[in-house]
């Protein structure tokens, strides 16, 4: 059972989406987690010239969940500047898949304006998953 509010999660996720690195974009995204005994952990995207080398907010947020020993995901947020709504891209989508289940809530909502919000489930973010 999630210990965070929705609000609280996104919070945490606008804090760390100020230290995103984004020279490139300047799309600065922020995530933030709980996991099943109810650490949070957060992450911003990383930009490199290399654009490939890039890694997103949610990803980062997951691998530090795994570097701290932790593997399962109950409730994630995102969000990111400007008044666009960031939906994960399909990467991080299947990423989130491998450590979530399928209704996992998934927060998102512009940064400068967390109270609009929306709410969805990994599944019907990713249907139809590929997972083993």
């Amino acid at each position: 059972m999630p210990a965070k509010t929705p609000t609280e999660l996104l919070r945490c996720a606008v804090e760390t989406a100020k230290n995103a690195y984004a020279p490139y974009s300047k799309f600065h995204v922020g995530s933030a987690l709980e996991t099943a005994d109810g650490h949070v952990f957060s992450g911003c995207n990383v930009e490199n010239a290399s654009y490939g080398l890039t890694i997103c907010g949610e990803r980062n947020a997951i691998f530090a969940m795994i570097a701290a020993g932790q593997k399962q995901i109950v409730q994630i947020a995102i969000v990111a500047d400007g008044d666009v709504v960031p939906y994960p891209c399909g990467a991080c989508r299947q990423v989130i898949n491998e450590f979530a289940d399928p209704d996992c809530p998934v927060y998102v909502a512009p940064a400068q304006n967390i109270d609009s919000y929306e709410t969805m489930t990994l599944g019907e973010l990713l249907p139809k998953s590929f997972k083993f």
